[in-house]
Protein backbone atom coordinates (compact mmCIF):
# COMPACT_ATOMS: atom_id res chain seq x y z
CA UNK A 1 0.00 0.00 0.00
CA UNK A 2 2.88 2.38 0.71
CA UNK A 3 3.99 1.94 -2.88
CA UNK A 4 0.60 2.80 -4.36
CA UNK A 5 -0.24 5.75 -2.08
CA UNK A 6 1.98 8.25 -3.91
CA UNK A 7 1.02 6.84 -7.35
CA UNK A 8 -1.36 8.99 -9.44
CA UNK A 9 -2.48 8.54 -13.04
CA UNK A 10 -2.76 11.88 -14.80
CA UNK A 11 -5.77 12.99 -16.88
CA UNK A 12 -3.66 12.82 -20.06
CA UNK A 13 -3.64 9.00 -19.78
CA UNK A 14 -7.43 8.86 -19.67
CA UNK A 15 -7.79 11.33 -22.52
CA UNK A 16 -5.53 9.08 -24.62
CA UNK A 17 -7.60 6.05 -23.59
CA UNK A 18 -10.79 7.79 -24.66
CA UNK A 19 -9.18 8.59 -28.01
CA UNK A 20 -8.26 4.92 -28.49
CA UNK A 21 -11.84 3.83 -27.69
CA UNK A 22 -13.11 6.29 -30.29
CA UNK A 23 -10.68 4.80 -32.85
CA UNK A 24 -11.98 1.30 -32.13
CA UNK A 25 -15.56 2.54 -32.55
CA UNK A 26 -14.76 4.19 -35.86
CA UNK A 27 -12.96 1.07 -37.06
CA UNK A 28 -16.34 -0.59 -37.58
CA UNK A 29 -16.86 1.88 -40.40
CA UNK A 30 -13.21 2.41 -41.39
CA UNK A 31 -11.38 -0.93 -40.90
CA UNK A 32 -7.90 0.58 -41.32
CA UNK A 33 -8.37 2.41 -38.01
CA UNK A 34 -8.43 -0.92 -36.15
CA UNK A 35 -4.71 -1.46 -36.64
CA UNK A 36 -3.98 2.15 -35.69
CA UNK A 37 -5.99 1.71 -32.47
CA UNK A 38 -4.06 -1.47 -31.59
CA UNK A 39 -0.75 0.29 -32.22
CA UNK A 40 -1.95 3.22 -30.06
CA UNK A 41 -2.57 0.85 -27.14
CA UNK A 42 0.95 -0.49 -27.43
CA UNK A 43 2.47 3.00 -27.61
CA UNK A 44 0.41 4.22 -24.66
CA UNK A 45 1.47 1.20 -22.61
CA UNK A 46 5.14 1.76 -23.40
CA UNK A 47 4.91 5.47 -22.56
CA UNK A 48 3.14 4.60 -19.30
CA UNK A 49 5.93 2.22 -18.25
CA UNK A 50 8.62 4.69 -19.34
CA UNK A 51 7.05 7.57 -17.45
CA UNK A 52 6.58 5.38 -14.40
CA UNK A 53 10.26 4.42 -14.38
CA UNK A 54 11.36 8.02 -14.83
CA UNK A 55 9.28 9.31 -11.92
CA UNK A 56 9.41 6.46 -9.41
CA UNK A 57 12.97 5.16 -9.64
CA UNK A 58 15.03 6.59 -6.78
CA UNK A 59 14.26 8.22 -3.46
CA UNK A 60 14.04 11.82 -2.25
CA UNK A 61 13.94 13.15 -5.79
CA UNK A 62 11.94 16.16 -4.67
CA UNK A 63 12.66 18.13 -1.49
CA UNK A 64 10.39 20.91 -0.27
CA UNK A 65 9.98 23.10 2.78
CA UNK A 66 7.65 25.89 3.85
CA UNK A 67 9.09 29.09 5.31
CA UNK A 68 6.64 31.00 7.52
CA UNK A 69 6.94 34.36 9.31
CA UNK A 70 6.96 34.40 13.10
CA UNK A 71 3.49 35.95 13.09
CA UNK A 72 0.86 37.16 10.65
CA UNK A 73 -0.38 40.74 10.46
CA UNK A 74 -4.18 40.87 10.63
CA UNK A 75 -5.86 42.44 7.61
CA UNK A 76 -2.61 42.57 5.59
CA UNK A 77 -1.06 40.34 2.93
CA UNK A 78 1.49 38.03 4.54
CA UNK A 79 4.09 36.22 2.45
CA UNK A 80 4.55 32.43 2.66
CA UNK A 81 7.62 31.00 0.86
CA UNK A 82 8.11 27.50 -0.49
CA UNK A 83 11.62 26.22 -1.18
CA UNK A 84 11.80 23.35 -3.71
CA UNK A 85 14.75 21.21 -4.82
CA UNK A 86 14.68 18.95 -7.92
CA UNK A 87 17.05 15.97 -7.75
CA UNK A 88 15.78 14.41 -10.99
CA UNK A 89 18.10 14.43 -14.03
CA UNK A 90 15.26 15.94 -16.11
CA UNK A 91 12.97 18.95 -15.94
CA UNK A 92 10.01 18.23 -13.66
CA UNK A 93 6.53 19.72 -13.64
CA UNK A 94 5.18 20.31 -10.15
CA UNK A 95 1.69 20.74 -8.79
CA UNK A 96 1.78 22.02 -5.20
CA UNK A 97 -1.10 21.71 -2.76
CA UNK A 98 -0.38 23.37 0.56
CA UNK A 99 -2.78 22.64 3.40
CA UNK A 100 -3.40 26.21 4.52
CA UNK A 101 -5.30 27.03 7.76
CA UNK A 102 -9.03 26.39 7.84
CA UNK A 103 -9.76 30.06 8.71
CA UNK A 104 -9.20 30.98 5.06
CA UNK A 105 -11.82 28.46 3.86
CA UNK A 106 -9.93 27.85 0.60
CA UNK A 107 -10.55 24.31 -0.68
CA UNK A 108 -8.96 24.60 -4.12
CA UNK A 109 -5.54 26.04 -3.28
CA UNK A 110 -3.05 24.91 -5.92
CA UNK A 111 0.24 26.15 -7.38
CA UNK A 112 1.93 24.97 -10.57
CA UNK A 113 5.56 25.37 -11.55
CA UNK A 114 8.46 23.80 -13.43
CA UNK A 115 11.99 23.14 -12.15
CA UNK A 116 14.99 22.32 -14.29
CA UNK A 117 17.11 19.24 -13.58
CA UNK A 118 19.05 19.35 -10.31
CA UNK A 119 18.01 22.92 -9.60
CA UNK A 120 16.40 24.68 -6.66
CA UNK A 121 13.61 27.21 -6.74
CA UNK A 122 11.62 29.36 -4.34
CA UNK A 123 8.04 30.38 -4.94
CA UNK A 124 5.75 32.38 -2.72
CA UNK A 125 2.13 33.20 -2.18
CA UNK A 126 0.31 35.58 0.13
CA UNK A 127 -2.41 35.06 2.72
CA UNK A 128 -4.66 37.76 4.18
CA UNK A 129 -6.09 36.80 7.57
CA UNK A 130 -9.21 38.60 8.78
CA UNK A 131 -9.25 37.56 12.43
CA UNK A 132 -6.72 37.26 15.22
CA UNK A 133 -5.77 33.89 16.68
CA UNK A 134 -3.76 30.78 15.94
CA UNK A 135 -3.49 29.56 12.34
CA UNK A 136 -2.48 25.92 11.82
CA UNK A 137 -0.85 24.72 8.60
CA UNK A 138 -1.02 21.07 7.54
CA UNK A 139 1.17 19.04 5.21
CA UNK A 140 2.88 20.29 2.08
CA UNK A 141 1.99 18.04 -0.88
CA UNK A 142 4.01 18.13 -4.10
CA UNK A 143 2.96 16.15 -7.21
CA UNK A 144 5.85 15.57 -9.64
CA UNK A 145 5.45 14.56 -13.29
CA UNK A 146 7.68 14.48 -16.36
CA UNK A 147 7.07 16.11 -19.71
CA UNK A 148 4.99 13.02 -20.68
CA UNK A 149 2.61 13.82 -17.79
CA UNK A 150 1.05 10.34 -17.75
CA UNK A 151 1.79 9.42 -14.13
CA UNK A 152 2.66 11.57 -11.11
CA UNK A 153 4.25 10.87 -7.77
CA UNK A 154 3.09 12.60 -4.63
CA UNK A 155 5.70 13.78 -2.15
CA UNK A 156 4.24 14.61 1.25
CA UNK A 157 6.21 16.72 3.69
CA UNK A 158 4.86 16.71 7.22
CA UNK A 159 5.47 20.36 7.79
CA UNK A 160 2.63 21.26 10.15
CA UNK A 161 3.10 24.59 11.91
CA UNK A 162 1.19 27.22 13.87
CA UNK A 163 1.43 30.94 13.18
CA UNK A 164 -0.27 33.44 15.51
CA UNK A 165 -2.07 36.35 13.85
CA UNK A 166 -1.50 39.65 15.67
CA UNK A 167 -3.05 43.08 15.11
CA UNK A 168 -1.77 44.82 12.01
CA UNK A 169 1.84 45.56 12.97
CA UNK A 170 2.64 46.18 9.29
CA UNK A 171 0.79 49.48 9.55
CA UNK A 172 3.42 50.74 11.98
CA UNK A 173 5.94 51.22 9.16
CA UNK A 174 3.25 52.48 6.82
CA UNK A 175 2.39 55.38 9.12
CA UNK A 176 5.90 55.98 10.47
CA UNK A 177 6.33 59.13 8.37
CA UNK A 178 3.35 60.73 10.07
CA UNK A 179 5.47 61.06 13.21
CA UNK A 180 7.80 63.46 11.43
CA UNK A 181 7.06 67.17 11.50
CA UNK A 182 6.15 68.21 7.99
CA UNK A 183 8.48 71.19 8.21
CA UNK A 184 11.45 69.27 9.52
CA UNK A 185 12.58 68.26 6.04
CA UNK A 186 12.49 71.75 4.57
CA UNK A 187 15.79 73.57 4.15
CA UNK A 188 16.36 76.89 5.89
CA UNK A 189 14.20 76.06 8.91
CA UNK A 190 15.44 75.47 12.40
CA UNK A 191 13.86 73.54 15.26
CA UNK A 192 12.17 75.80 17.82
CA UNK A 193 10.66 75.08 21.22
CA UNK A 194 6.91 75.41 21.52
CA UNK A 195 6.05 77.53 24.53
CA UNK A 196 3.17 76.63 26.78
CA UNK A 197 1.72 76.97 30.28
CA UNK A 198 2.14 73.46 31.58
CA UNK A 199 4.03 72.49 34.73
CA UNK A 200 7.26 71.80 32.83
CA UNK A 201 9.39 74.79 33.78
CA UNK A 202 12.12 75.96 31.38
CA UNK A 203 13.69 79.25 32.59
CA UNK A 204 13.23 82.73 34.08
CA UNK A 205 13.70 85.53 31.58
CA UNK A 206 13.27 89.28 31.25
CA UNK A 207 9.76 90.49 30.64
CA UNK A 208 9.08 91.72 27.12
CA UNK A 209 5.94 93.33 25.77
CA UNK A 210 3.37 90.65 25.03
CA UNK A 211 4.38 88.17 27.73
CA UNK A 212 1.55 86.79 29.86
CA UNK A 213 1.34 88.85 33.08
CA UNK A 214 0.23 85.74 34.95
CA UNK A 215 3.72 84.28 34.54
CA UNK A 216 5.53 87.12 36.35
CA UNK A 217 7.93 85.79 38.99
CA UNK A 218 7.64 88.38 41.77
CA UNK A 219 10.57 87.06 43.81
CA UNK A 220 12.93 87.27 40.83
CA UNK A 221 11.46 90.68 39.95
CA UNK A 222 12.24 91.98 43.47
CA UNK A 223 15.81 90.71 43.34
CA UNK A 224 16.67 92.22 39.95
CA UNK A 225 14.46 95.27 40.33
CA UNK A 226 12.88 94.61 36.91
CA UNK A 227 10.05 92.44 35.68
CA UNK A 228 10.96 88.77 35.28
CA UNK A 229 8.66 86.04 33.99
CA UNK A 230 8.63 82.26 34.20
CA UNK A 231 8.86 80.51 30.86
CA UNK A 232 7.35 77.07 30.41
CA UNK A 233 7.46 74.61 27.58
CA UNK A 234 4.88 72.12 26.46
CA UNK A 235 4.72 69.20 28.84
CA UNK A 236 5.88 65.91 27.41
CA UNK A 237 5.04 62.38 28.48
CA UNK A 238 1.33 63.06 28.69
CA UNK A 239 -0.84 59.94 29.09
CA UNK A 240 -2.80 58.82 26.04
CA UNK A 241 -5.21 55.91 26.44
CA UNK A 242 -6.83 53.90 23.64
CA UNK A 243 -10.08 52.51 25.00
CA UNK A 244 -11.75 49.84 22.85
CA UNK A 245 -15.41 48.96 23.12
CA UNK A 246 -15.59 45.19 22.57
CA UNK A 247 -19.36 44.88 22.91
CA UNK A 248 -21.52 43.15 20.33
CA UNK A 249 -22.00 46.32 18.28
CA UNK A 250 -18.29 46.18 17.36
CA UNK A 251 -18.66 42.80 15.64
CA UNK A 252 -20.25 44.46 12.60
CA UNK A 253 -18.19 43.36 9.55
CA UNK A 254 -16.75 45.59 6.82
CA UNK A 255 -14.60 44.22 3.99
CA UNK A 256 -13.80 41.01 5.85
CA UNK A 257 -12.72 42.66 9.12
CA UNK A 258 -14.95 43.49 12.07
CA UNK A 259 -15.12 47.00 13.53
CA UNK A 260 -13.35 45.59 16.58
CA UNK A 261 -10.36 44.50 14.48
CA UNK A 262 -10.24 47.87 12.72
CA UNK A 263 -10.17 49.53 16.16
CA UNK A 264 -7.45 47.17 17.41
CA UNK A 265 -5.25 47.83 14.37
CA UNK A 266 -5.72 51.57 14.79
CA UNK A 267 -4.97 51.43 18.53
CA UNK A 268 -1.68 49.66 17.84
CA UNK A 269 -0.57 52.28 15.32
CA UNK A 270 -1.64 55.29 17.40
CA UNK A 271 0.19 53.85 20.43
CA UNK A 272 3.38 53.73 18.38
CA UNK A 273 2.84 57.32 17.22
CA UNK A 274 2.22 58.44 20.82
CA UNK A 275 5.47 56.87 22.01
CA UNK A 276 7.38 58.45 19.11
CA UNK A 277 5.97 61.81 20.22
CA UNK A 278 7.41 61.22 23.73
CA UNK A 279 4.00 60.73 25.32
CA UNK A 280 2.84 57.78 27.43
CA UNK A 281 0.72 55.17 25.67
CA UNK A 282 -1.78 52.90 27.36
CA UNK A 283 -4.90 50.95 26.52
CA UNK A 284 -7.71 48.77 27.82
CA UNK A 285 -10.93 47.27 26.55
CA UNK A 286 -14.39 47.28 28.09
CA UNK A 287 -17.80 45.69 27.79
CA UNK A 288 -19.42 44.20 30.89
CA UNK A 289 -16.07 44.61 32.63
CA UNK A 290 -12.67 46.24 32.12
CA UNK A 291 -9.98 43.96 30.65
CA UNK A 292 -6.65 43.94 28.78
CA UNK A 293 -5.32 46.84 30.84
CA UNK A 294 -1.94 48.36 29.99
CA UNK A 295 -1.11 51.39 32.14
CA UNK A 296 0.14 54.38 30.18
CA UNK A 297 3.94 54.40 30.33
CA UNK A 298 6.84 55.33 28.12
CA UNK A 299 9.26 52.42 28.32
CA UNK A 300 11.05 50.26 25.80
CA UNK A 301 8.77 47.26 26.30
CA UNK A 302 5.52 49.24 26.11
CA UNK A 303 4.73 48.44 22.47
CA UNK A 304 5.20 44.71 23.07
CA UNK A 305 2.86 44.87 26.06
CA UNK A 306 0.23 46.70 24.03
CA UNK A 307 0.63 44.27 21.11
CA UNK A 308 0.11 41.24 23.38
CA UNK A 309 -2.89 42.84 25.07
CA UNK A 310 -4.51 43.73 21.76
CA UNK A 311 -3.92 40.18 20.54
CA UNK A 312 -6.05 38.89 23.43
CA UNK A 313 -8.99 41.29 22.97
CA UNK A 314 -12.10 39.28 22.18
CA UNK A 315 -15.72 40.35 22.14
CA UNK A 316 -18.15 38.92 24.68
CA UNK A 317 -21.25 39.93 22.66
CA UNK A 318 -22.72 41.84 25.63
CA UNK A 319 -24.08 45.37 25.77
CA UNK A 320 -21.22 47.65 26.81
CA UNK A 321 -21.43 49.11 30.32
CA UNK A 322 -20.37 52.79 30.11
CA UNK A 323 -21.11 53.35 33.80
CA UNK A 324 -18.48 50.78 34.76
CA UNK A 325 -16.09 52.42 32.30
CA UNK A 326 -16.59 55.82 33.92
CA UNK A 327 -16.07 54.50 37.45
CA UNK A 328 -12.90 52.69 36.39
CA UNK A 329 -11.47 55.79 34.71
CA UNK A 330 -12.31 57.91 37.76
CA UNK A 331 -10.51 55.50 40.11
CA UNK A 332 -7.45 54.58 38.06
CA UNK A 333 -6.68 57.46 35.68
CA UNK A 334 -6.00 60.30 38.07
CA UNK A 335 -3.85 62.47 35.78
CA UNK A 336 -5.57 64.43 33.00
CA UNK A 337 -5.21 62.29 29.89
CA UNK A 338 -6.18 62.10 26.26
CA UNK A 339 -8.72 59.29 25.88
CA UNK A 340 -9.34 57.88 22.42
CA UNK A 341 -12.52 55.83 22.73
CA UNK A 342 -13.27 53.40 19.89
CA UNK A 343 -16.97 52.61 19.87
CA UNK A 344 -19.98 52.93 17.60
CA UNK A 345 -23.37 54.65 17.77
CA UNK A 346 -25.95 53.93 15.10
CA UNK A 347 -28.69 56.23 16.41
CA UNK A 348 -29.01 59.39 18.47
CA UNK A 349 -31.01 57.47 21.08
CA UNK A 350 -28.07 55.10 21.52
CA UNK A 351 -25.80 58.07 22.23
CA UNK A 352 -28.20 59.74 24.66
CA UNK A 353 -28.25 56.64 26.87
CA UNK A 354 -24.47 56.88 27.30
CA UNK A 355 -24.08 60.66 27.12
CA UNK A 356 -24.13 61.30 30.92
CA UNK A 357 -21.09 59.03 31.33
CA UNK A 358 -19.26 60.58 28.38
CA UNK A 359 -19.86 64.06 29.80
CA UNK A 360 -18.55 62.95 33.19
CA UNK A 361 -15.38 61.53 31.61
CA UNK A 362 -14.89 64.73 29.56
CA UNK A 363 -14.87 66.85 32.73
CA UNK A 364 -11.57 65.35 33.88
CA UNK A 365 -10.00 64.26 30.60
CA UNK A 366 -9.79 65.22 26.95
CA UNK A 367 -12.20 62.72 25.39
CA UNK A 368 -12.28 61.84 21.70
CA UNK A 369 -15.12 59.51 20.68
CA UNK A 370 -14.32 57.57 17.53
CA UNK A 371 -17.18 55.91 15.67
CA UNK A 372 -17.89 54.68 12.17
CA UNK A 373 -19.73 55.65 9.04
CA UNK A 374 -21.81 52.90 7.52
CA UNK A 375 -20.24 52.68 4.06
CA UNK A 376 -22.93 50.31 2.82
CA UNK A 377 -25.54 52.95 3.57
CA UNK A 378 -23.47 55.49 1.63
CA UNK A 379 -23.51 53.20 -1.40
CA UNK A 380 -27.28 52.84 -1.03
CA UNK A 381 -27.73 56.60 -0.86
CA UNK A 382 -25.64 57.21 -4.00
CA UNK A 383 -27.56 54.69 -6.11
CA UNK A 384 -30.53 55.97 -8.05
CA UNK A 385 -33.87 54.68 -6.74
CA UNK A 386 -36.10 53.25 -9.48
CA UNK A 387 -38.72 51.28 -7.56
CA UNK A 388 -40.89 52.13 -4.57
CA UNK A 389 -38.93 49.71 -2.38
CA UNK A 390 -35.63 51.34 -3.42
CA UNK A 391 -37.05 54.79 -2.61
CA UNK A 392 -38.05 53.54 0.84
CA UNK A 393 -34.61 51.98 1.44
CA UNK A 394 -32.84 55.15 0.30
CA UNK A 395 -34.90 57.36 2.64
CA UNK A 396 -34.14 55.10 5.62
CA UNK A 397 -30.43 55.09 4.70
CA UNK A 398 -30.37 58.90 4.51
CA UNK A 399 -32.08 59.07 7.92
CA UNK A 400 -29.37 56.90 9.53
CA UNK A 401 -26.58 58.86 7.82
CA UNK A 402 -28.12 62.12 9.05
CA UNK A 403 -28.28 60.76 12.60
CA UNK A 404 -24.55 60.09 12.48
CA UNK A 405 -23.96 63.80 11.78
CA UNK A 406 -26.37 64.71 14.58
CA UNK A 407 -24.30 62.57 16.96
CA UNK A 408 -21.19 64.58 16.04
CA UNK A 409 -23.01 67.85 16.76
CA UNK A 410 -24.42 66.53 20.03
CA UNK A 411 -20.97 65.55 21.28
CA UNK A 412 -19.52 68.88 20.17
CA UNK A 413 -22.19 70.70 22.16
CA UNK A 414 -20.76 69.24 25.38
CA UNK A 415 -17.12 69.83 24.50
CA UNK A 416 -16.46 66.23 23.47
CA UNK A 417 -14.31 65.77 20.39
CA UNK A 418 -15.31 63.13 17.87
CA UNK A 419 -14.11 61.34 14.75
CA UNK A 420 -16.70 60.03 12.32
CA UNK A 421 -14.81 57.96 9.78
CA UNK A 422 -14.95 54.96 7.51
CA UNK A 423 -13.28 51.77 8.73
CA UNK A 424 -10.63 52.05 6.00
CA UNK A 425 -9.63 55.58 7.06
CA UNK A 426 -9.85 54.97 10.80
CA UNK A 427 -6.11 54.86 11.48
CA UNK A 428 -5.13 57.91 9.44
CA UNK A 429 -8.01 60.02 10.82
CA UNK A 430 -7.13 59.06 14.40
CA UNK A 431 -3.47 59.97 13.89
CA UNK A 432 -4.45 63.32 12.35
CA UNK A 433 -6.72 64.13 15.29
CA UNK A 434 -3.97 63.28 17.79
CA UNK A 435 -1.44 65.43 15.93
CA UNK A 436 -3.97 68.26 15.77
CA UNK A 437 -4.55 68.09 19.52
CA UNK A 438 -0.80 68.14 20.11
CA UNK A 439 -0.28 71.07 17.77
CA UNK A 440 -3.05 73.11 19.38
CA UNK A 441 -1.85 72.31 22.90
CA UNK A 442 -5.33 71.21 23.97
CA UNK A 443 -4.10 68.58 26.42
Amino acid sequence: MKFFKPFYIQPRFFYAGIGIVVLFALSYFIPVLFNIAQLSILVLGLLFVLDFLIIFVGKNKIEASRILPDKFSNGDNNLVKLHLNNNYPITIHLEIIDEIPEQFQVRDFKLKDTISSRKSKSISYSLKPTERGEYYFGNLNVYASSVLNIVAKRFTFENGAMVPTYPSFKQLKKFELLNINQNSLEYGLKKVRRLGHSMEFEQIKDYVLGDDLRTINWKATAKKNQLMVNQFQDEKSQPVYSIIDKGRIMKMPFNGLSLLDYAINSALVISNVVLKKHDKAGMFSFSKRIENVVVAERRSSQMQLILESLYNVKTDFFESDFSRLYSNIKRHITHRSLILMYTNFETLDGLERQLPYLKAIAKSHLLVVIFFKNTELNDLIKNKAETLQQVYDKVIAEKFAFEKRLIVNELKKYGIYSILTTPENLTIDTINKYLEIKARGLL
